[in-house]
């Protein structure tokens, strides 16, 4: 009995910890004080500047940067991944086990090696850093996500069909559009949605990559803003509203894999 509550206990404490920052930024983005800890009375104003436009030009930059990058790497990465998945699926049970082992290494690496290696590549190759550069980035390191995404609908997904289907006179194009995408169809979406939250909320790969352009993105922005000595106010109701469509896209992709599961 003491030893089931000692352990409620510690797991209240630790969610206490990893979530009370989030609850307080939360709370004081209902508030117009510049300081966060200042309370100065319940208003919505900064909701409001955050989407009339009178928050900070740079801000609103790195919104769409941080937006557009992570729509591109995302769809390219579910494309080149659900390929991939598809190749890696096919080989034999020994080079399999070796490809699943390799795709899983960048997931398992520090962030921060995989940001200072893409560095060396480009610089190797003389290729000046900005939005190709962090695009390519963020292709590269989400990728192997959607790989993961994929394969366990590939398992799941009857071999036979697709060979009836070139039985039939379809051409392996036309075999992979109608009778394997359907099928992998939901490890896709939930492959894409996670390699858009991953880009959204990456910093060290993208550090290396961006180059001295002026190119920015929300995680640079934050970054150099809290050199600065403090934080944009907007910051407060653009970090609840992140916080709040990531937890839901994590919810749908919960309930998508016990969904597969099930069938």
């Amino acid at each position: 009995m003491m030893t089931r509550i000692l352990a409620k206990g510690y797991l209240w404490l630790l969610l206490a910890l990893l979530y009370s920052p989030i609850l307080i930024i939360m709370i004081f983005s209902f508030t117009e004080a510049k300081v966060l800890g200042n309370w100065t009375g319940f208003s919505t104003k900064l909701y409001s500047s955050l989407f009339t436009g009178g928050m900070h030009h740079s801000l609103m930059n790195a919104i769409w940067n941080t937006f557009a990058i992570a729509l591109i790497a995302a769809t390219a990465s579910t494309l080149l991944g659900s390929l991939a998945a598809i190749g890696i699926f096919n080989l034999r049970s020994r080079a399999r086990q070796v490809m699943n082992f390799t795709n899983a290494i960048p997931m398992m690496n520090a962030d921060i090696i995989t940001g200072v290696s893409l560095f060396l590549l480009f610089v190797s190759f003389g290729i000046s850093q900005g939005f190709t550069t962090v695009v390519l980035a963020h292709i590269t390191f989400c990728t192997p996500y959607v790989v993961l995404s994929v394969m366990p609908r590939l398992k799941k997904m009857n071999q036979n069909v697709y060979e009836a289907a070139l039985d039939l006179g379809a051409t392996p194009f036309q075999a992979l559009r109608k009778v394997i995408f359907p099928e992998i169809l939901p490890g896709m979406i939930s492959g894409f949605i996670l390699a858009f939250t991953l880009s959204i909320d990456d910093f060290a790969v993208t550090i290396f990559t961006i180059g001295n352009e002026g190119l920015e993105t929300l995680s640079t922005y934050i970054y150099a803003d809290a050199r600065k000595g403090g934080l944009t106010p907007e910051l407060r109701p653009l970090s609840t509203i992140i916080f709040i469509t990531v937890l839901v896209l994590l919810i749908v992709i919960n309930k998508r894999a016990e969904r597969s599961k099930k069938e």
